[in-house]
């Protein structure tokens, strides 16, 4: 295993793949932004050939069958993806963690990365269903707090992207607060 480098302290490592459906991902810089824009790129052409967008499900099952057959390919991708959307349909949100080998479920919460180490105990013991969007902000203010404190790099902070009915959107975080250990 490899330590934590942190290469770009603002790099995004996210992509809008319609109105209502965000991607998230990491892994092997190469193949995280070759694949990316790959599905990036096929999700936008089928809503521009058949003037509709994909679900979140919709998308999931397309992302998961596209790691598949490049896992039985010879160069296979090394991501993990997050994949958030609100569907309209069903008027809810959902959540999918998707892996590099090709396995995919939705999930409640989730945290990938070295995050995951410290943010999944506290998305168990404070997530519920009903959660607000105020309640959330406040345990991601936990999450961070908990990275600031026992992550080994010099933590650089978070970008917030939310997806609700409205759309994709930025949401500011400020997060200068000193967190000392205990």
């Amino acid at each position: 295993m490899r330590g934590a480098s942190i290469l770009k302290a603002n790099d995004d490592k996210t992509r809008q793949l319609n109105k209502q459906t965000l991607m998230a991902f990491s892994g092997e810089p190469g193949d995280t932004v070759q694949f990316a824009e790959y599905i990036q790129a096929n999700i936008q052409l089928y809503s521009m050939r058949n003037g509709t967008d994909l679900s979140p499900y919709e998308v999931s099952s397309f992302v998961r069958s596209e790691l598949a057959k490049s896992l039985r390919s010879r160069s296979p991708y090394t991501v993990n993806l997050l994949l958030s959307g609100y569907d309209p349909i069903k008027q809810k949100p959902e959540l999918y963690w998707i892996d590099y080998l090709a396995s995919s479920a939705p999930v409640p919460y989730a945290a990938h990365g070295y995050a995951q180490y410290y943010c999944l105990s506290i998305l168990d013991k404070h997530h519920h269903p009903d959660i607000s969007l105020e309640q959330g902000m406040k345990i991601l203010r936990m999450c961070t707090d908990e990275l600031k404190r026992r992550l080994p790099i010099d933590f650089k902070g978070v970008m917030v992207k939310i997806v609700d009915k409205e759309g994709v959107r930025e949401e500011e975080y400020v997060d200068d607060k000193q967190v000392y250990a205990p």
